[in-house]
């Protein structure tokens, strides 16, 4: 999905969203634009009742999209907004959110990582997972991993302040089927064919298989995730085992097809 469809999707008018430049800062309030710092400057004490939302997201125009999507609430605002899971970690600490809200695809760590950091160093800031990845793999990983809740990009504005809200509420947000699934998980109802060989993965392996499908080789990865080559390739034995594939080649064809059916 294209940032511009999801931009509509969310209700933001596209006469509002420049195609040839990307620019959004004329639609937003003064204190929105970010030029030269992340951080909102908005006056001390000018929106006391307002609930803080910090955004993670590596593409600039989803950011931008969503702080004018937050900032047009009552009873929201956008405190900062992050690119990288680095420095989300360095605004939480300086800004103080009330929410943390979180893309799965970073440049420089796999969202659900920058989830389980952020669990340890901030326990008490609630996450919500905001993807473009399928919730059937990712929603539950998500879950485990110390967020509130997940929700589709698809999904528009609508649905995402709802999310929002119930997760400021305390409250966990998933989609009905989710919820569903969980609770049929729980009970023991679960039916063995719906456990699929991906959903047998660690998130460590699941992280693995990802960057193997996007190209990256073992000393790749291992730099990448801070690893030594040899736990990477014993997470690749483990891979290749858990999914019956016999070969390192074999692994790397099926790690390659599965992102490509991942991507939209």
């Amino acid at each position: 999905m294209c940032t511009v469809g999801f931009l509509s999707g969310l209700g933001i008018p596209r006469h509002n969203i420049s195609i040839m430049d990307w620019d959004l800062s004329w639609a937003m309030a003064p204190w929105d634009r970010m030029p030269s710092s992340r951080l909102n400057q908005a006056k001390p004490g000018s929106a006391k009742e307002k609930k803080r939302l910090l955004v993670l997201d590596d593409h600039p125009m989803m950011r931008e999209g969503l702080a004018q999507l937050v900032n047009g609430e009552p009873d929201l605002m956008i405190c900062g907004q992050a690119g990288t899971g680095r420095e989300a970690l360095e605004l939480a600490g300086a800004t103080k959110p009330d929410l943390l809200l979180v893309d799965i695809s970073l440049p420089d760590k796999n969202g659900l990582e920058v989830v389980k950091e952020l669990r340890d160093f901030h326990p008490g800031l609630p996450v919500l997972v905001i993807s473009m990845h399928d919730e059937s793999l990712y929603a539950e990983r998500a879950l485990r991993a110390g967020a509130r809740g997940y929700i589709m990009k698809q999904e528009g504005g609508k649905k995402l302040m709802e999310a929002i809200r119930r997760v400021l509420s305390g409250k966990i947000y998933v989609s009905e089927n989710i919820a569903s699934t969980i609770l049929e998980s729980v009970s023991g109802k679960e039916r063995e064919a719906a456990q699929t060989p991906i959903k047998k993965l660690s998130d460590r392996e699941f992280e693995v298989l990802q960057l193997l499908g996007n190209g990256k080789g073992t000393g790749e990865i291992a730099a990448q995730l801070h690893l030594s080559t040899k736990t990477v390739e014993a997470h690749r034995a483990n891979i290749k085992r858990k999914l019956g594939l016999q070969s390192g080649p074999e692994l790397v064809r099926y790690a390659v097809r599965w992102v490509e059916t991942q991507r939209v």
